[in-house]
């Protein structure tokens, strides 16, 4: 004998579910875009950090009857004195000259401009030397002579990038409030549009499992058609950015673009990120389904048992 299909209880596709799906596709896309920001942040930052907490600058200033270029040897040969300290860079009037060319132009003659002189020291980041005794020598060897570690700028840095964190934890938490939130009302509103199937099969004996599996299974279809949707246009956004990124090198756009964001690769902790970001939306959206379902049933069995509400009379 030959067993004749089921069909499903709700209908593979309607209006509702197809707008649930776009409205899924672009809160993904958000968590998502959101996600990759962070990620991209955080990247920078930790880069920045690591570059400035690999070496320290000693500024000499000029003063009257001083020998520059002896002061400045003199000032290499004491840090590298120390353990912990790598190598060290006298910048010459070169050096110098270029990197004040956005603000004081070509052409500059050092020699009539009272600026600073630097020394930049690499340090070992496993084991730097002991500041506070190096700061304590070129005062006494050398005041003119001004070290900076840069833990002003690496604790600015540090704090960026853990605001930067919490705002983009924020954002994705909104994101995932509203999903759910959203989901609640698309599956109350099925609910509503097949209310009497549900009815039916509840009070012919099917169990509230049984029917609840059959939403989840209704509303994980529809979660992951939306979250792979949106998190598929976010990866191939993040991707086109670092292509065009690439093969703009050395332009203005390209550069302040760099120095404000970084590179716009993600690599693969970052798309192994959007990943997890559309499984957590399916099973998001499917748990939110089925405990909607459990609790709408219940209220179906507490209005059958009350003959009062069920008749919409006034109890007595």
């Amino acid at each position: 004998m030959r067993v004749r299909p089921t069909g499903p209880i709700l209908p593979p596709s309607n209006i509702q579910g197809n707008a649930l799906i776009v409205v899924i596709a672009i809160m993904a896309f958000l968590a998502c875009l959101t996600l990759g920001a962070v990620s991209m942040v955080r990247a920078t930052a930790a880069g920045w950090q690591s570059q400035i907490s690999r070496e320290i600058t000693i500024q000499i200033k000029p003063a009257e009857g001083l020998d520059m270029d002896r002061a400045l040897q003199q000032a290499k040969d004491l840090a590298l004195g120390f353990v912990g300290t790598k190598d060290g860079t006298i910048m010459d009037d070169g050096a110098t000259a270029r990197l004040l060319e956005p603000w004081l132009g070509t052409g500059l003659n050092l020699e009539d401009l009272p600026i600073p002189r630097l020394v930049i020291i690499t340090i070992d980041e496993q084991n730097p030397p002991d500041f506070a005794a190096m700061r304590d020598l070129l005062a006494l060897e050398l005041p003119q002579a001004f070290l900076d570690d840069h833990r002003t700028w690496v604790d600015r840095l540090i704090s960026m990038a853990s605001t930067t964190v919490m705002i983009g934890t924020g954002v994705l938490v909104l994101v995932f409030i509203a999903m759910v939130l959203t989901v609640v009302f698309a599956t109350r509103g099925v609910i509503s549009g097949n209310r009497h199937i549900v009815e039916v099969l509840h009070f012919v004996g099917a169990e509230s499992s049984f029917v609840a599996r059959e939403f989840q299974k209704h509303f994980l279809k529809i979660s992951l058609k939306g979250s792979a949707a949106g998190s598929a246009v976010a990866a191939v956004l993040f991707a086109l950015l670092g292509v065009w990124q690439a093969n703009s090198r050395a332009t203005p756009e390209s550069d302040q673009a760099t120095a404000l964001f970084g590179t716009f690769s993600l690599g693969f902790g970052g798309y192994l990120g959007i990943l997890t970001t559309m499984i957590i939306i399916a099973l998001l959206t499917t748990l939110t389904a089925r405990i909607t379902v459990m609790r709408t049933i219940d209220e179906i069995d507490l209005i059958r048992s009350d003959p009062a509400k069920s008749d919409g009379l006034p109890a007595s």
